[in-house]
């Protein structure tokens, strides 16, 4: 009986210096929320909604319930807050490396391992310096031609003379063909085919159950991943040999780019760690923007007033070009209302649902203690589906981004402040592109009208989105 009384009068202290240590350590206590089953916590609730095609839903309940401003909850095996709003967003955007750093689960470096010994997140701070030097608005005028010429080959190989065609799918073979051409100058259409399916057996590992073993989507994952690297390498040396024997140029592409490019200490890179570099390129250069392009074309067949505004915008441009003239920089300028389409259709369905952050050291947020290594999410969500920020959020309305446009860090598909996006400008370029091909040869219309959509873990039409297309007469 002795023992028994000790042993609760320990659990009573144990209880009572774990509630003050994060009472008087952070002068606030835990942010309120709940976590959920024993290690999976509230995982499959925050999956499933997604699935369900409502991936709001798991925000929206838990801002109701617990704090509008941010929560408790314990996702991927990991403690974790959600932070919501803009004021959410901007705290993690503005605090990246400070406070907070990116974080992805372990699984990923798995998939995506470093030939430098380095983790992911050190990988991603090291390409998002040099993207600005990559991506400066000389090689984008370049890029916009370059665009054009496989947009047409495109939807000549994909679309033209056909009755129906299954639009998710095209839009990905689009913008990988674009990332392929761009990143490492592969144009054969047989080429990016080679490549096509091992990435897709990559992107399926990521999202997948991290179970190695044979047959499991995570295996095939790790397996195309280090097909892709071969791949790579091999292209990389034979570059190396073209560029020094005068065959190929150093501005050609981004891979010329980073052979060429060296470090503060005059070095450059290794080849492996090119391959890497290149291969997260290729997976970021594509997925998002396919996603974006595909329900481009689902809200334009379901809103004709919308398509008749942006199929004459875009026929103003293509009636002052030459017959096989390509689009240039300046044409794309011009496209303004397409692109405050395209930024509705971002907000509706963002390709990005969101992202994780780790916590870096204790911190207080809203009143709330954040301990050091919790996981902290944002979720494009949070805004762009709330009236605090979008009046009547639910109806489509480009008018939203005419002038100045929403406030800042209400608006997140590509992030925001410091932490945004260095391919939103080249996003930007190879949708109006898309869009321009689209709907100055077709008006189409949905096959299977209000297709399920399903996140997972970017929106994605359930069947591919079939269409059935009606060219315009010349």
């Amino acid at each position: 009986m002795e023992v028994l009384y000790m042993s609760l009068f320990c659990l009573f202290v144990l209880s009572s210096l774990y509630f003050l240590f994060y009472k008087t350590k952070a002068g606030a206590r835990l942010p309120p929320g709940r976590t959920g089953w024993p290690v999976i916590g509230e995982s499959l609730e925050f999956l499933s909604t997604g699935w369900k095609g409502h991936p709001e839903k798991f925000i929206f309940d838990r801002m109701a319930k617990y704090s509008p401003t941010v929560f408790r909850t314990h996702l991927l095996g990991e403690r974790a807050a959600v932070f919501c709003g803009a004021a959410g967003n901007k705290f993690l955007f503005s605090n990246e490396n400070k406070l907070v750093q990116a974080w992805w689960p372990a699984s990923v470096d798995k998939i995506f391992p470093s030939s430098t010994q380095t983790s992911s997140k050190e990988e991603a701070i090291k390409m998002r310096k040099m993207l600005p030097n990559i991506l400066k608005p000389e090689a984008l005028h370049r890029y916009v031609e370059i665009m054009d010429h496989i947009a047409r080959r495109h939807f000549a190989d994909g679309w033209d003379n056909k009755k129906e065609v299954v639009v998710f799918p095209l839009a990905k073979n689009y913008t990988f063909w674009l990332a392929c051409r761009l990143f490492v100058s592969i144009e054969d259409p047989a080429q990016v085919q080679k490549f096509a399916e091992p990435f897709n057996l990559l992107a399926s590992g990521l999202i997948s159950i991290p179970i190695d073993l044979p047959g499991t989507p995570f295996n095939k994952g790790i397996k195309a991943s280090n097909f892709v690297r071969k791949e790579l390498v091999a292209i990389i040396k034979q570059r190396k040999l073209d560029l020094a024997d005068g065959k190929a140029s150093p501005t050609q592409d981004i891979l010329s780019h980073m052979l060429l490019a060296t470090d503060d200490s005059g070095k450059s890179m290794h080849e492996l760690d090119i391959a890497d570099k290149i291969l997260g390129l290729l997976i970021g250069g594509h997925d998002t923007a396919s996603s974006a392009c595909a329900f481009i074309v689902k809200y334009l067949a379901e809103l004709p007033h919308i398509y008749d505004r942006v199929y004459h915008e875009q026929m103003e441009i293509a009636r002052c070009k030459a017959a096989g003239e390509l689009l240039k920089w300046e044409d794309v300028q011009k496209m303004k209302y397409s692109w405050n389409v395209a930024c509705e259709v971002m907000r509706m369905a963002p390709p990005l649902q969101g992202a994780f952050r780790e916590a870096l050291t204790d911190f207080t947020y809203n009143g709330f203690s954040i301990p050091k290594g919790w996981k902290l999410y944002w979720s494009a969500n949070s805004t762009h589906k709330n009236p605090e920020y979008f009046a009547e959020p639910m109806k489509f309305e480009p008018a939203r981004f005419e002038g100045s446009g929403p406030a800042p860090y209400t608006f997140v598909p590509f992030g925001g402040g410091p932490r945004m996006c260095p391919g939103k400008e080249y996003a930007r370029l190879e949708i109006l592109v898309f869009m321009h091909h689209l709907v100055t040869r077709f008006k189409w219309e949905m096959l299977i009208p209000n297709e399920t959509i399903v996140v997972d873990p970017m929106p994605i039409p359930a069947k591919g989105l079939p269409v059935r297309l009606f060219p315009h007469r010349s």
